[in-house]
C-alpha cells in the first residue's frame, strides 16, 4: 500500500473536507480575520484571483450568510441554509477562470492587470467602493525561490493596482506574498498607502512554504495619487 499524500495527512485538508470548504486555504483567511478582524463592518468585498473559490466561500459564509446562520451540522456548501442573508453585503470574485456559484457572490471573468476590471468592479458596487480587497493568487512555482518571489511580486503589484482603484479610504487589503530578503522594503512601500501593515504567516500555512500574507489596514494614499498611472506598465506585465 502506498503512502497517503501529504495533503491527506494534513489536518487542515481533513478539516476543510469535514466543514465543506473548497480548499484548505480557507483557514488562512479565517485565521487572518481572527487576528486582525478584517471582516469588521465590511459590506463590500472583492476577491482577486478567486478560483476555485475558497476565499470567496469564506466571504460568502462570514459576510453574506453570516456564520451563525449556517445549519449547525452542515458539512458541505450545499448544506448551507441562509436564515436571513445580509442583502446589504456585496461580494465580487474576479478570475480569468469561471468557478462554481456561491451565495451572495458575483463573478467577474477579468484580468487584474487591466483597468477595465477595476471599472467593472465599481460598476457591480453601483459606483461605490470596496471595504476589503483580498487576493490569494500565486503563480505555478518553479522551485527557484528568487524567480518565484519576483513573479509573485508582479502578481501582488497587479492586485494592488485593482485595490488602489476600488478601495475606499480606510479600506483593507490582504494578499499573498513569497517572503524574501526584500520583505522589509515591501512593508515600507505599502506604508506609503496604508496606515498599518503586517506580514503574517497563518498557522494553517505549511511550515515548508515561503508564502506569507500582507495585511494592510486604513488605506490612505497621498493627496493627488492617481492609481491609473500604473495601468500602462501592468498592461505589459504578463
Amino acid at each position: 500500500m502506498g503512502k497517503p499524500s501529504k495533503d491527506k495527512r494534513d489536518i487542515y485538508y481533513r478539516k476543510a473536507k469535514e466543514e465543506g470548504w473548497r480548499a484548505r486555504s480557507a483557514f488562512k483567511l479565517l485565521q487572518i480575520d481572527e487576528k486582525f478582524e478584517i471582516f469588521k463592518d465590511v459590506t463590500k468585498a472583492v476577491d482577486l484571483c478567486a478560483a476555485p473559490g475558497s476565499w470567496s466561500q469564506v466571504l460568502s459564509r462570514k459576510l453574506y450568510l453570516k456564520e451563525e446562520n449556517l445549519t449547525p451540522n452542515s458539512t458541505s456548501n450545499s448544506a448551507i441554509v441562509p436564515a436571513q442573508p445580509n442583502e446589504n453585503v456585496k461580494i465580487v470574485a474576479v478570475d480569468l477562470q469561471p468557478m462554481a456559484a456561491l451565495p451572495g457572490v458575483t463573478q467577474l471573468q477579468g484580468d487584474i492587470t487591466q483597468y477595465s476590471t477595476a471599472q467593472a468592479i465599481i460598476q457591480e458596487f453601483d459606483g461605490t467602493q470596496a471595504d476589503l480587497v483580498v487576493c490569494d493568487g500565486a503563480p505555478d512555482v518553479t522551485g527557484m525561490h528568487s524567480l518565484d518571489i519576483y513573479i509573485q511580486g508582479q502578481l501582488l503589484l497587479s492586485a494592488l493596482h485593482i485595490a488602489f482603484n476600488v478601495l475606499k479610504l480606510g479600506g483593507t487589503f490582504v494578499a499573498k506574498i513569497f517572503r524574501g530578503k526584500d520583505s522589509d522594503l515591501l512593508v515600507a512601500q505599502l506604508q506609503l498607502f496604508f496606515e498599518k501593515v503586517w506580514i503574517v504567516k497563518p498557522r494553517s500555512s505549511r511550515n515548508s512554504s515561503i508564502e506569507a500574507f500582507v495585511v494592510c489596514k486604513n488605506y490612505k494614499p497621498k493627496e493627488g495619487f492617481d492609481p491609473t498611472q500604473l495601468t500602462p506598465y501592468l498592461n505589459n506585465l504578463f
